[in-house]
């Protein structure tokens, strides 16, 4: 049989980018990671390699500048990255859902000033929804933007921003108060310039120190302090104050997407490492691999990074084709990251003592497998929509 993870149907052009990024994911991030993650590192050489590939530009239209692929290609591009560390992955998966939030839903001005810029790299983009208090529940979103003349001034705290201090653009979603019935139709996104960095980067914006995690190290995680902050009208993603729950909404499917990509890949990983200790420790004579213990082991892990691989793609390619996806991008999210979660422990267990050494990629595996349960909704959060989807199509006519 042909190695795990393998998706039919590609094009040659397809082929041919994954074949460059696993090739630049095994010559160039697998024999830092281990260094770069330990030290907390921003991976800066790994990211300008990124740009001269073209992988920050992979979905943004080529009359932009972009390459013009789809979701599916970007996902396979995704798994080969988070094979290599994860962290990497996280550096390019909220400006990719900031580029797709723009070329949907920007209004032309918009687009030409934005997507040339971000497809080459120099715009960064990261995610703006959570807040220090809010967890799941969007709609009870406390930062406000009030209209003041031509402009908005926007107060509050938003939280757990991905690359806050490195991007230089922010997709802000915030309380406009539209006088809609519903709570989500009074939430609008904003498209925040800033420069990079730490502290009061612009007049009323603050983005403090990074924010010390357990694993995903190197890509910055922060807040971000807004107190007297003026923006333009113009920045109004769309021109559509009121429909910014929308807009990030379909940002998050393709953003589940690459969650699912990304666990995938470090499940990926895991295995590698996993059958690869297998077969050369030895215990009572032979290879731990010939113990039907540890065969079982691999089987069972191998079967889940193929299911979870599999889902994943029809995700992608839904979304592809313009179709729905909210549940099939829940299922594939929750499988997947469930499932990496444990072919990682397996894989821990596999290693034995060395398991627990940091001279070992597997401890590192170890500690980032955890952020994907949480990350882009939680597993609890994918059954809730997964849940109201089939619902929605099983309706009871009884």
């Amino acid at each position: 049989m042909a190695r795990l993870a393998q998706t039919a149907g590609l094009t040659d052009v397809q082929k041919e980018i994954l074949a460059t990024v696993r090739a630049f994911v095994d010559k160039e991030v697998i024999p830092q990671a281990q260094e770069l993650e330990h030290t907390d590192t921003y991976p800066a050489e790994i990211v300008e390699g990124m740009k001269e590939m073209g992988l920050f530009g992979i979905t943004i239209p080529e009359e932009y500048g972009g390459l013009g692929e789809s979701l599916l290609t970007y996902a396979l591009v995704v798994e080969e990255i988070a094979r290599g560390w994860m962290s990497v992955s996280g550096v390019i998966n909220t400006h990719f859902i900031v580029a797709h939030m723009i070329n949907r839903h920007g209004t032309p001005e918009q687009k030409q000033h934005f997507l040339p810029r971000m497809a080459t790299g120099e715009v960064r983009g990261s995610f703006s929804m959570s807040e220090p208090d809010l967890g799941s529940d969007v709609a009870a979103i406390k930062t406000k933007a009030r209209k003041d003349g031509d402009s908005y001034v926007i107060d509050g705290s938003k939280m757990w921003l991905t690359n806050g201090g490195t991007s230089n653009l922010i997709a802000l979603l915030v309380r406009t108060e539209e006088g809609a019935e519903k709570a989500h139709q009074n939430l609008t996104t904003f498209l925040v310039e800033k420069p990079e960095g730490f502290g009061e980067v612009a007049p009323g914006l603050t983005i403090p120190g990074k924010i010390e995690k357990m694993g995903y190290k190197g890509v910055d995680t922060t807040e971000a302090v807004f107190d007297g902050y003026r923006t333009g009208a113009d920045t109004v993603l769309g021109a559509a104050p009121g429909k910014g729950f929308s807009y990030m909404m379909d940002g998050i499917e393709v953003g589940r997407v690459n969650v699912a990509a990304r666990a995938c890949g470090i499940a990926i990983r895991a295995f590698e490492l996993a059958v690869e200790y297998a077969q050369q420790r030895k215990t009572f004579g032979k290879p731990i691999a010939e113990h039907q213990a540890i065969a079982f082991k691999l089987a069972e892990m191998a079967t889940k990074v193929e299911a979870a691989h599999l889902m994943m793609v029809n995700a992608a390619r839904l979304k592809d084709a313009g179709e729905r996806n909210d549940v099939e991008a829940g299922m594939a999210k929750l499988i997947a990251s469930e499932y990496c979660a444990e072919v990682t422990q397996e894989a821990f267990r596999i290693h034995g003592g060395y398991g627990y050494s940091k001279e070992y990629e597997i401890e590192r595996l170890m500690r980032e497998a955890p952020f994907l349960l949480i990350g882009e909704g939680t597993s609890e959060i994918q059954k809730t929509i997964i849940s109201r989807g089939l619902l929605r199509e099983y309706k009871s006519r009884g």
